[in-house]
């Protein structure tokens, strides 16, 4: 398990690589509310950790299925000139499909239905300042 998390985080590296990359391509920059991002994240990584592997393994796995239906909705707004941008967004979401389908096989819980819709709206304030700032 510890093999497939660490392979996970480092693609999830390279996922932040890639998008810091290209965003310098076309111009743009990253949200000046990275860093609370970051830092919101780990926070909550520390208290998933702390209520043991299962629960851990459990918000991993949501996390990745709720980053795969936001980057979907990427796929679909993209213009359709731009392969370049569709294919890093779509290697980042095999790689999420993959992240969710290791977490379920090494034991996660499945989150209650009250937490996943926090974490759905959390992400959906999240996503709207980012664009913003």
């Amino acid at each position: 398990m510890r093999d497939a998390l660490r392979k996970a985080a480092e693609e999830e590296t390279e996922h932040l690589a890639w998008t810091e990359q290209r965003i310098g391509e076309l111009g743009g920059r990253k949200s000046l509310l990275n860093p609370l991002w970051y830092m919101g994240s780990l926070s909550l990584g520390i208290v998933a950790g702390v209520l043991g592997d299962k629960w851990n393994l459990g918000f991993l796995a949501e996390t990745e299925r709720q980053v795969e239906a936001h980057l979907n909705r990427h796929l679909e707004d993209l213009p359709e000139e731009d392969e370049r941008s569709k294919a890093i967004v779509d290697q980042m979401r095999l790689d999420e499909i993959q992240h969710a389908e290791m977490a379920v096989h090494f034991g996660a819980a499945e989150l209650p239905e009250p937490v996943r819709f926090g974490m759905r709206a959390m992400a959906k304030v999240m996503t709207g300042l980012a664009y913003r700032f």
